[in-house]
């Protein structure tokens, strides 16, 4: 294999959450006033962290959010993650190979830890990451687009940026890669190839990433 490390974005990547917490944070802000479509959710917030929200919303109407908006809005999310989250269809098969293979891999997302965490344990996924391999926003200050995660990410797992490669579904995600010097594999189940310029690859399946990676 080319690459000495796969970092995993978690949301969407791992995890098929971008449906419900997109839903619900289009609803979210459109119950405070600010009319969010789910449309609107994934343009704008799909792949970030949630400062981004507050950024936004405070750029284009002067206002600030709630002071809990944060809390609300991760209860309303993991209260759904509860009842409806599923893994991404082949990541367990993937997840299985690459550990069979002895291949490093671990995740960097612009969810909080208990997010991902919250996530990991719903879909079982928390038999392939301990706490050694995962790696948030929350870590670094910036969140995507800024390299910063990535940047953690390799260094605490020992390996070069240019020997990474990154799994991203997201725009914020496949620029903040090309930021940090990683090559870029694009995750199109979602977001279409047009919207995730300049990655290495694109690939629509789960089974389609090990001939990628190679």
């Amino acid at each position: 294999m080319r690459y000495e490390l796969v970092i995993f974005d978690n949301d969407g990547v791992l995890v098929d959450s971008e449906p419900l917490s997109n839903t619900i944070l289009a609803g979210y802000l459109t119950e405070l006033g600010h009319p969010t479509s789910y449309e609107d959710s994934l343009r704008d917030y799909m792949g970030a962290a949630v400062h981004r929200v507050h950024d936004l919303v405070g750029e284009r109407t002067g206002q600030r959010l709630p002071a809990d908006f944060d809390d609300t809005l991760h209860a309303r999310v993991f209260a759904a993650f509860e009842r409806e989250l599923e893994p991404v269809d082949g990541v367990v098969e993937l997840l299985s190979g690459l550990a069979t293979d002895k291949v490093p891999y671990c995740v960097a997302s612009s969810g909080s830890h208990e997010r991902i965490r919250v996530g990991h344990r719903k879909t079982g996924l928390d038999r392939w990451f301990d706490d050694s391999v995962i790696f948030s926003a929350q870590d670094v200050g910036r969140g995507k687009p800024a390299p910063d995660l990535f940047l953690h990410a390799a260094a605490r797992m020992g390996v070069a940026p240019e020997r990474c490669v990154v799994v991203e579904d997201s725009p914020l995600g496949v620029a903040a890669a090309q930021a940090a010097g990683m090559d870029v594999y694009a995750f199109t189940a979602m977001t279409p190839a047009g919207k995730l310029t300049g990655a290495n690859g694109y690939f629509s399946r789960m089974t389609e990433l090990p001939g990628l990676l190679g």
